[in-house]
């Protein structure tokens, strides 16, 4: 089944935790670029994570409109259809939701799925983010305990944000500074809000200095060691061994070994957006400087039809992006470990 179902959604999950992988979670903008994490996932033959920003799907909701839902139900009933042709398993999910744009875009998705688990279907997407990085604490688990319990009601998993990642990513920005670190009492008052899955499944975007977006070696000091301390300090007051499925964010630019300590403590999923962005305009950009007098009609000739055809270079986009999802799977550790 492509599109996992709740319950192999969450044997994805255990199976992560358990081998010491993760999942790419790559942001989709548009069909073709879907197409190419899709493809990525395949030819590296792992299982992912598909995810549609606020920005995303306004994009996918048109110019016109730019309404949210209407974008993400659109792509997500599309890669209902087309993940079919793919012998690998994807979830959905929806990346970054602010507090002042709940309503208009993880609230009426809850509500859309809930209606289908009510007809006996399975949920539209396996899973929301909120991000709550921007208010207090004590707001953003209380709007997190509302949520869990709607996710839950649907056979959703929620993703949390508790404390901020630096960086811009869709309109909600931080310094990259001293609070750019999640602490063992952030963690303690999470799970004393939400639970450790007896309230519904989360995942925790627990932040170790991650900032979003393109920066040079040296900029960002992430510690990947301080999940360690967040597991073992919660672990040992509720009496379980990793009790938290972390996240992590601002993930482009990470070093293999910063990557590594981050797997062995607990991280199941790990966004890339930036450089797949990146992967997929890439080769466009290089079909239109050698393809300059084709695509473009230049001192009254015609220009070439096959060079500037959305086709032709869009091919290259996929396989560019396709390829760099690839990497992605192979440096997680998920590439060969598709459920089969």
């Amino acid at each position: 089944m492509p599109i996992a179902t709740p319950e192999v959604y969450n044997e994805m999950l255990d199976r992560a935790k358990a081998g010491k992988f993760a999942y790419p979670a790559i942001n989709v903008t548009s069909s073709q670029t879907l197409h190419a994490a899709l493809r990525g996932f395949a030819e590296a033959e792992s299982d992912g994570i598909i995810q549609i920003s606020t920005g995303g799907a306004e994009f996918l909701g048109g110019q016109h409109k730019k309404d949210m839902v209407t974008g993400a139900v659109a792509l997500a009933e599309f890669a209902h259809i087309v993940a079919a042709k793919y012998d690998i398993t994807v979830a959905l999910h929806t990346d970054h939701c602010p507090k002042d744009k709940l309503d208009g875009y993880v609230r009426p998705l809850l509500a859309i799925s809930a209606e289908r688990v009510a007809k006996g279907q399975n949920p539209l997407f396996q899973s929301h983010m909120w991000d709550g990085s921007a208010e207090t604490l004590s707001d953003n688990l209380s709007i997190a305990q509302e949520l869990l319990a709607q996710a839950a009601a649907a056979k959703i998993i929620l993703e949390v944000e508790i404390t901020p990642t630096g960086g811009e990513e869709d309109g909600v920005s931080h310094e990259i500074n001293d609070e750019l670190y999640t602490t063992v009492n952030d963690a303690v008052r999470t799970a004393e809000a939400l639970g450790l899955g007896e309230k519904g499944r989360y995942l925790l975007a627990a932040s170790f200095g991650n900032v979003h977006g393109v920066y040079k070696p040296g900029n960002v000091v992430l510690k990947p060691e301080l999940l360690r301390e967040l597991q073992d300090a919660i672990g040992k007051q509720y009496g379980k061994t990793d009790p938290f499925d972390f996240v992590f964010h601002g993930g482009s630019g990470s070093t293999p070994q910063e990557i590594a300590t981050a797997l062995e403590n607990g991280v199941v999923k790990m966004n890339l957006d930036t450089d797949t962005q990146y992967a997929f305009t890439r080769p466009v950009a290089d079909h239109m400087f050698k393809n300059y007098d084709g695509v473009l009609k230049v001192d009254g000739e015609v220009g070439k039809k096959s060079t500037y055809d959305p086709r032709t270079w869009g091919k290259l986009a996929e396989a560019g992006m396709a390829a760099r999802v690839l990497e992605a799977a192979q440096q997680l550790r998920s590439a060969g470990n598709r459920i089969k």
